[in-house]
């Protein structure tokens, strides 16, 4: 229970290639993954924290190895997180850039196939912000998170006489 089938020092080293190699995996699916869970993509994180166990911890089943892995986890995930906060180049490099997806009501189809985000799925992101028709957007912004900024055009006069954008 207490004693380690390994060094202290080989579950640090594990962890952290665990570590960036699933940073560089999820990073490479994009944005939409991490921000817009649906139910197939919730399954695989489970089954994705699953298969990387044992390469974090190589058979090691001890309480002292299983600290010595979370500690080193949450260590790099705040060392992550510093380091997006201080340098905009790691942030960029982490985390991506923006992209605009809508402009002025004109759809960037470059920008949805880059992100892998369907029409179906960006229609749904304007209707939960309250508009029906990408004409009446100025613009949209797929987020670093995820998940989709909408910022309406000034009201028509259609708008103003009570029709929904």
């Amino acid at each position: 229970m207490w004693n380690l089938s390994l060094p202290w020092w080989e579950f640090v080293a594990r962890g952290a290639i665990v570590y960036v190699f699933l940073i560089v995996l999820i990073r490479l699916t994009g944005k939409r993954q991490t921000g817009q869970l649906a139910p197939f993509d919730l399954i695989l994180l489970l089954v994705l924290s699953n298969a990387v166990q044992n390469s974090m911890n190589g058979g090691d089943n001890s309480v002292v190895g299983g600290l010595i892995s979370s500690v080193t986890l949450v260590g790099l995930n705040y060392g992550v997180a510093w380091a997006t906060y201080k340098y905009k180049w790691a942030e960029s490099l982490i985390e991506g850039r923006p992209l605009l997806l809508v402009h002025n009501g004109n759809l960037v189809q470059g920008a949805l196939e880059s992100a892998r985000l369907t029409r179906h799925e960006l229609d749904a992101a304007l209707r939960a912000a309250g508009c029906n028709a990408v004409e009446s957007v100025h613009s949209a912004v797929l987020e670093n998170n995820g998940q989709v900024s909408v910022t309406l055009r000034q009201p028509t006069a259609d708008h103003l006489a009570g029709r929904p954008c």
